[in-house]
């Protein structure tokens, strides 16, 4: 061990002398432990906060989402359709139809963006987990009832029977379901009306002007404030009656990977196959806006911290300014030894260094622990209406590592600069 880094240990760790300089070093390293953990501990938080709201995205945005670059609609028989289903790490191809609608019942009204969905939707993207409210419920045959014609063979029961014409149903957004004042309950059919394509509704009638369709309410999805105040889903073949498209004609396929790490070979491999005129966006690209805000108010979080681990840092000013002054003999003895001035501030310098290091130690492995704690056990609950019991946390070792690098540097800065200016 080299002579300047054993005097600095000794000045830290020394059990005989326990004086007010000593302890002044002992509140900037806990000052130094408070920050860091606390910067590992939030960073943690909003990591784990970030990935909950996305995974709630995720929900609505699928891996990767096909739409034309030009128009809104195209139709699956004009691709090669049958290839891209078997195309390599493609799990599921769930067709879609979105557009504008308005909703009525009674004196309620609500303008939402209705999407229609095939029935491989709810499975590929768990919507169908996520129902806070009644069933995951698109379509169903009402029964049976009695022919009116003697078309229809008889049933067990001696009467002639006929399918009852097939029911719609409609899945809500939470926010949408209270704003029409239904449930799941509800046997009333709700409005569904589009305006009609290449018509102008000034000088029209509803039935002029609007396709109107009925469905009935069959539950209500809760997942994001922003979704479900806006979406309500139903079956693809009810939308596309109300938008008069033909029944292969949509306006993008959904598309469900295997495996998520075959994201950028599935994106080229459908983007060959279906040429320059279709748009092929993974989830970043589909919401570009909202993951670089994510990630510029992260990098504002994590620079705020760092202020106030740079003011914590500024108490090792104090701290070896005092001891450089308490240690006057000892820098009178270490002359009469024979260290230099440089070898007698490299003390000090490591004096200095120790007290960060173990400061910031100590926050890395308090903040580990308390990530865990928080991870398995739910310590710091959210309210009740909360979508998850208790503050998530998602640890990264980028953030270790950035946190011990801008700490140590800081610190050293600090200390450099202090032990530079001291009278030595």
């Amino acid at each position: 061990m080299r002579l300047t880094t054993f005097i600095a240990r000794r000045y830290l760790f020394s059990r005989k002398e326990k004086t007010i300089v000593n302890l002044i070093s002992w509140i900037s390293l806990v000052g130094i432990t408070v920050s860091t953990l606390a910067l590992i501990v939030v960073m943690s938080v909003y990591n784990g906060i970030g990935l909950l709201t996305q995974s709630l995205f995720n929900v609505f945005d699928p891996e990767i989402l096909v739409t034309p670059t030009e128009g809104k609609t195209f139709r699956t028989s004009d691709i090669r359709y049958d290839d891209l289903v078997a195309t390599d790490g493609i799990a599921h191809v769930s067709q879609m139809v979105e557009e504008n609608a308005w909703l009525t019942l009674r004196q309620a009204e609500a303008i939402v963006h209705l999407r229609g969905v095939d029935e491989s939707y709810g499975r590929a993207c768990g919507l169908d987990t996520l129902i806070a409210e009644g069933e995951y419920l698109l379509r169903a045959e009402s029964g049976k009832r009695k022919a009116e014609s003697d078309d229809w063979g008889a049933g067990s029961d001696g009467i002639d029977y006929e399918p009852e014409p097939q029911l719609d149903f409609l899945l809500l957004g939470w926010n949408i379901m209270i704003r029409m004042g239904v449930n799941s309950m509800t046997n009333t059919p709700l409005a569904v009306h589009i305006p009609k394509r290449g018509t102008a509704s000034i000088g029209f009638s509803m039935d002029e002007a609007f396709n109107n369709g009925y469905a009935y309410p069959a539950g209500a999805f809760r997942i994001q404030e922003e979704i479900d105040d806006l979406y309500v889903v139903a079956d693809i073949d009810f939308v596309r009656r109300l938008m008069s498209y033909a029944p292969d004609e949509v306006t993008a396929l959904a598309i469900t990977l295997d495996d998520p790490a075959k994201l950028g070979s599935a994106k080229r491999q459908l983007q060959s196959l279906l040429g320059d005129g279709f748009s092929v966006k993974d989830r970043f690209e589909q919401k570009p806006l909202y993951y670089k805000i994510f990630r510029s108010e992260r990098l504002g979080v994590f620079l705020i911290l760092s202020l106030i681990v740079l003011i914590s840092t500024l108490n090792l000013i104090a701290s070896l300014s005092l001891l450089i002054i308490n240690k006057r003999k000892d820098i009178a003895t270490m002359r009469a030894l024979g260290m230099d001035r440089q070898q007698i501030r490299r003390v000090f310098f490591t004096e200095g260094l120790l007290i960060a290091l173990v400061g910031v130690v100590a926050g890395l492995v308090l903040g580990l622990v308390v990530c865990l704690l928080q991870q398995h056990f739910g310590i710091v609950k959210l309210g009740a209406n909360a979508i998850v019991d208790a503050f998530p946390v998602a640890m990264r070792l980028v953030d270790f590592i950035a946190t011990f690098l801008v700490v140590t540097l800081l610190s050293t800065f600090v200390v450099a600069f202090t032990v530079r200016r001291a009278k030595i």
